[in-house]
């Protein structure tokens, strides 16, 4: 007999908020539909074609995000009931601790340190690792000299080969620990039972790694505002996936089996190791556990141009991650149809986003000026165009107004913040064109990262230096207003609104820079 789910509010809020997902979806696909029907032209007809296709591209990413969304409810009662059935530990394992290290401040990288050692854990039975690649003068020196005061294994490599992994797998060779802990240089560690509270969901062979959630110290708005980024990951997505054993590994402040990182041959040595680390994991048959409490905060990422460089190289190593998965999956039929949609929909995750706003911007030109002479249609499909025309504003603005409204009430509701949801919204559209550079820079095999022009000068309220690193959105923006204020001399009113809203929001790459450098 099937168990009777209770109707709470918190169920009731998520099945609003699908309801606004699916109404989305449905809106694009039904007047896909209604275009074909009213094709008069070559023209009209490619215009449905892209607008179907690009429908259903975002229809399935917005089936994906409603049900892990939904998911992600039922996720305490499967963890609780996990942890329930925990045992102490017979024997604690021998841990080795790692801090990967690039060019961080030392200060910080040695007060983290620090914290470390003072984990609740017996000290014959751990071993504290620092690995090293930084390039910026005397670092090496300083953080080798306390490594060595404070009894911590110093590595450093003269060259970045397999990024983050490199150095990690590098490490490795020298070790013989049971289990492997990661905390990011730029983490502070805010409870010391880190070790001995996951540890114990190690008891059943299979499970190759734990993984604890992410988040960032207090800061600013613009900062606690990105740190929802990764909030909405690990409250929604993260749980989803854990209940269909394919929560990934982030990086950090989590912990690993080592002869599940030997049997999967160490960490891909790739931009984003975490990702094709836990694909590996699940191919060879692993299991994962998400533990939803936090053990560590992260340093606030305090400007733009920091903001820029993260989801340049999450895109990178997405975009990476889409071909290698590709090959891996028909290398190997042993991923469920759940795991195969989890990692597709992860790897296209920001692509998507970024795609599907500029796709929808372009698309919503062509729309705005599909009355103009260079039509070639006549009098009579001049006004079906029209007509046309006038519908497709109507339902994308109800598109547009649902992903607003979507971000926003989510953020009110879960983080207590309708400002911050809508710079969510607002953030999307400033780094969509970065997002497909860096996808762009991937698939060309250009540069993994980001380098800003003048990188010495990040400082807020330079102006030069915000209009140097986004004149490709100033360029999109520029043109957006222009053709705007061209719709406008042609008394075309809703062209009008869509083009020069879809200009300003593009323009806050600018804006954001300006402000936060």
């Amino acid at each position: 007999m099937m168990q009777r789910i209770p109707i709470t509010w918190g169920l009731v809020i998520r099945f609003c908020t699908v309801a606004i997902f699916v109404l989305l979806s449905v809106a694009s696909l039904m007047f896909s539909a209604y275009l074909f029907v009213t094709v008069n032209s070559t023209y009209t007809f490619v215009l449905a074609c892209a607008f179907l296709g690009l429908s259903l591209f975002a229809g399935f990413f917005n089936f994906y995000a409603s049900v892990s969304y939904f998911r992600s409810y039922f996720y305490d009662r499967y963890i609780d009931a996990i942890t329930a059935r925990l045992k102490p530990l017979k024997r604690l394992p021998t841990v080795a601790v790692i801090m990967p290290v690039y060019n961080e401040d030392t200060e910080v990288v040695q007060k983290d340190m620090k914290r470390l050692l003072d984990l609740d854990y017996p000290k014959n039975k751990i071993k504290f690792y620092m690995v090293d690649d930084s390039t910026t003068r005397g670092t090496k020196e300083k953080l080798e000299r306390f490594c060595k005061n404070n009894g911590v294994i110093f590595f450093h490599r003269d060259n970045r080969k397999g990024y983050k992994a490199g150095a990690v797998n590098n490490m490795l060779k020298h070790s013989k620990e049971e289990f492997v802990a990661i905390i990011d240089a730029d983490e502070y560690l805010i409870n010391t039972g880190f070790l001995k509270d996951l540890l114990p969901y190690f008891s059943d062979d299979k499970v190759a790694y734990v993984q604890t959630e992410k988040r960032s110290q207090k800061g600013t708005f613009f900062s606690e505002a990105v740190d929802l980024f990764d909030g909405f990951f690990f409250r929604f997505i993260q749980p989803h996936r854990a209940l269909n054993n394919t929560a990934l590994f982030a990086g950090s402040c989590g912990v690993i089996r080592r002869s599940a990182i030997d049997v999967v041959g160490g960490f891909p040595e790739y931009v984003i190791e975490d990702t094709f680390f836990s694909l590996e994991s699940d191919m060879h048959n692993y299991k994962s556990i998400y533990v939803p409490k936090v053990y560590a905060l992260g340093k606030p990422m305090k400007t733009y141009t920091a903001l820029v460089k993260q989801q340049w190289r999450y895109n990178y190593g997405d975009t990476q991650f889409i071909r290698y998965y590709a090959k891996r999956s028909m290398e190997s039929k042993r991923l469920s149809p759940w795991a195969m949609l989890d990692y597709i929909g992860h790897g296209f995750g920001l692509n998507y986003l970024s795609l599907v706003l500029i796709a929808f911007t372009v698309l919503s030109v062509f729309v705005s000026f599909s009355t103009l002479p260079f039509v070639h249609m006549t009098i009579k499909q001049l006004i079906q165009a029209t007509y046309i025309s006038r519908y497709l504003e109507v339902f994308g603005g109800i598109a547009f107004v649902l992903s607003m409204i979507a971000p926003a009430v989510l953020t009110k509701v879960y983080f207590g913040s309708l400002k911050k949801g809508f710079m969510i919204f607002f953030l999307n559209f400033a780094l969509a064109i970065a997002r497909s550079k860096a996808a762009i820079a991937a698939i060309t095999h250009k540069s993994s990262s980001w380098k800003p022009l003048r990188a010495g000068t990040t400082r807020s309220h330079d102006i030069r230096y915000a209009i140097m690193n986004t004149k490709a959105e100033i360029v999109m923006s520029a043109s957006l207003l222009s053709m705007g204020f061209f719709a406008m001399m042609t008394s075309n009113i809703p062209g009008t609104v869509w083009l020069l809203t879809y200009g300003v929001l593009y323009l806050f790459a600018t804006v954001l820079i300006y402000k936060y450098g």
